[in-house]
C-alpha cells in the first residue's frame, strides 16, 4: 500500500467521505477514465491511480490501515503544485467543435535564498568530432567542456564521449576530484571521420547510467554539427529507453547541416531540449546555461500526464517555459525533465471539445504532474487537476487570460514558419512566400527586426528559388520558438516577488 498518496484526492472525496461516497466517486471516475469508454492514452495512465485508489479506499480495513499510516505525511509541504488555466471557464452552446486551451503551470515550493543548493549531477557529453568540427568550433566546445569542468563539484560526475564513425569514451564516467586530468583528455580531442550519432549515444548512456542515481541530475548533453545516415531509428528508440530508465537528452545543432526534426524528437523523448547555435563562439553560452539549469534542478525525472474526457481530443502540447520546445502528446506519461529551483515550469495545451447542445458543468480533463524532489529525498511525488468548464446559453464575454493570450500570440508566430515551410514541401512557393511576409509583418510590429528581416530575406529567396537557405529557417524556427521564453529572474528580484 502506497500511502504517500493521496488517495481521496485521486477520487476527488474529503477524507471523512462515506463508503458510498467513495463507490460513487469510482463510479464517476470510470466513466469518464476507464480505457474500455476512453481511447486517450493519458486515460489509460490515470486510470490506473483511481483503480489504486479505489482498492485502498473502498475496503474498510483497508482505509483504516492508510488512515493510521497518512499521519506521518499530514505535515506535506506541498514540494510543487499544477495550476490549470482555460482560456475560458463558460463556452457556448455550439453545434460544432470548438477549440479549448489550458495553460498549465507547475510551481516549486518556494524555499530563502540561503537554502538553496545546487543539485548533484550525473552529467555526459556526446561530443562530434567529425572531420566538419575541424577548427574554430571543435576549439570552442572544448573550451566549454573545460569550463563545465571547473564549474562542477568533487561530487558531481562527469564522462564524455567523442564520435565520428565510431565512439570513444574519452572520460569514463567519474567524479569531478581530478580536474586537472579532465582538462588534458579534453585538450587531446582530433577531428575526423563522418558522423555516426548513434554510436557516440549508445556510448554515452551506457556511461550515464554506471552512476544513476535517484538523488542525482541524470542528464546526456550531445552537441553535433551534421546529419547521421541510416541511425535516426536506432537513436530514437535509444532515446525511449533512456527516459524510461530516467535519463534525458538535450540535442545542441552547430551551424546549418544537423536535422533539426531528429534533435527535436530526440530531446523530446526524454524531457530535455534541443537548440540551434548558430556560430561557434555560441557554443560555450549554450552549453553553460543548460548546465547550470541542471544544477539548479529542484525536481528531476519529471512527467506530466493529459486525459481528456472521452469525446475531447489532445491536438497538441507545447512547452513554453523554461525552455520553449514541442512536445509529442505519446507515449504518456510524457518525459518533462527537470524542473528548476524558484522557476516555473508551464505548458499550453490544446484541446478540440466535442459539439455542446446543451448548456450546463462539464468536466474536460484531467492533469497530473509527477517527479523526484532531490533536496527532500521524495521520489514519485505527484500532483494532479481535474478541469471543468460550463456550457451556456448566453455566455459572458470572456477575454483568454493575459498569459494565455501572450502565448498564444508567440505561438502563432512560430507556426506561421511551420506553415511556410509545409507549404514549401508541398510544392506552393507563391504560398510560402504569402506566410513569411505576413510573418515578417507580424514581426516588425512586435519589435522583432532581426527576425523580421530574416523572413523578408527567406520570401524573396522562395520567390527567386524556390527554397529556403538552411541558415535563415533554422533562424526562423528557432528564433520564433525562443520568443515564447520568458526573462529570467535574478534571486533579487525572485525575492522581491
Amino acid at each position: 500500500m502506497d500511502v504517500s498518496r493521496n488517495w481521496y484526492a485521486v477520487l476527488g472525496v474529503a477524507p471523512g467521505a462515506t463508503q458510498e461516497d467513495i463507490r460513487e466517486a469510482y463510479r464517476v471516475a470510470a466513466r469518464r477514465l476507464h480505457p474500455d469508454a476512453n481511447r486517450n492514452e493519458g486515460a489509460d495512465y490515470l486510470f490506473r491511480d483511481i483503480a489504486a485508489a479505489y482498492a485502498v479506499l473502498g475496503n474498510s480495513s483497508q482505509r483504516a490501515a492508510y488512515d493510521s499510516a497518512r499521519e506521518h505525511f499530514k505535515d506535506d509541504p506541498g514540494y510543487f503544485s499544477l495550476r490549470v488555466t482555460p482560456s475560458k471557464r463558460v463556452i457556448s452552446v455550439m453545434s460544432e467543435p470548438q477549440v479549448l486551451y489550458l495553460l498549465a503551470e507547475i510551481t516549486p515550493r518556494r524555499q530563502p535564498a540561503q537554502k538553496k543548493q545546487d543539485a548533484r549531477l550525473n552529467l555526459t557529453l556526446v561530443l562530434d568530432r567529425s572531420k566538419s568540427m575541424r577548427g574554430i568550433r571543435l576549439d570552442k566546445v572544448k573550451i566549454a567542456a573545460n569550463q563545465i569542468i571547473d564549474q562542477l563539484s568533487p561530487e558531481d560526475i562527469l564522462s564524455v564521449i567523442t564520435f565520428s564513425d565510431r565512439a570513444d569514451v574519452l572520460i569514463p564516467a567519474s567524479t569531478a576530484s581530478d580536474k586537472v586530468a579532465m582538462r588534458s583528455m579534453i585538450s587531446i580531442m582530433r577531428a575526423d571521420g563522418g558522423t555516426e550519432v548513434f554510436h557516440g549515444l549508445q556510448a554515452g548512456f551506457e556511461q550515464n547510467k554506471r552512476h544513476f542515481g535517484p538523488r542525482l541530475v541524470n542528464h546526456i548533453i550531445l552537441i553535433t554539427d551534421g546529419r547521421t545516415f541510416g541511425d535516426e531509428s536506432q537513436c530514437l528508440e535509444l532515446a525511449e529507453k533512456a527516459a524510461a530508465k530516467g535519463i534525458s537528452i538535450s540535442a545542441m545543432g552547430i551551424g546549418d547541416e544537423w536535422n533539426d526534426k531528429f534533435l527535436d524528437a530526440l530531446a523530446s523523448r526524454t524531457g530535455g531540449t534541443s537548440a540551434y547555435i548558430n556560430s561557434p563562439t555560441a557554443v560555450v553560452r549554450f552549453l553553460n546555461e543548460r548546465v547550470r539549469s541542471l544544477g539548479n534542478a529542484f525536481a528531476e525525472r519529471l512527467q506530466f500526464a493529459v486525459a481528456p474526457d472521452a469525446d475531447i481530443d489532445l491536438e497538441s502540447l507545447f512547452k513554453l517555459q523554461p525552455t520553449p520546445q514541442p512536445t509529442e502528446v505519446a507515449p504518456q506519461p510524457i518525459p518533462i525533465g527537470v524542473l528548476e529551483n524558484n522557476r516555473p515550469m508551464s505548458f499550453l495545451i490544446q484541446l478540440q471539445m466535442p459539439p455542446s447542445p446543451k448548456p450546463g458543468f462539464r468536466t474536460v480533463a484531467r492533469l497530473d504532474a509527477a517527479g523526484d524532489v532531490l533536496a527532500a529525498n521524495r521520489q514519485a511525488y505527484r500532483v494532479l487537476s481535474d478541469i471543468a468548464v460550463e456550457i451556456s446559453d448566453n455566455p459572458p464575454v470572456e477575454e483568454p487570460p493575459l498569459a494565455i493570450l501572450d502565448a498564444l500570440g508567440k505561438l502563432t508566430l512560430y507556426r506561421m514558419q511551420q506553415k511556410a515551410e509545409e507549404a514549401l514541401a508541398s510544392g506552393q512557393p507563391a504560398e510560402a512566400t504569402r506566410h513569411l511576409e505576413n510573418l515578417a509583418t507580424r514581426l516588425l510590429a512586435s519589435g522583432q527586426t532581426e527576425l523580421a528581416q530574416q523572413a523578408i530575406i527567406e520570401a524573396r529567396r522562395i520567390a527567386h528559388t524556390s527554397a529556403l537557405s538552411e541558415e535563415g529557417r533554422k533562424n526562423l524556427k528557432f528564433g520564433t520558438r525562443m520568443l515564447l521564453a520568458a526573462p529570467e529572474q535574478t534571486d533579487q528580484q525572485e525575492d522581491d516577488a
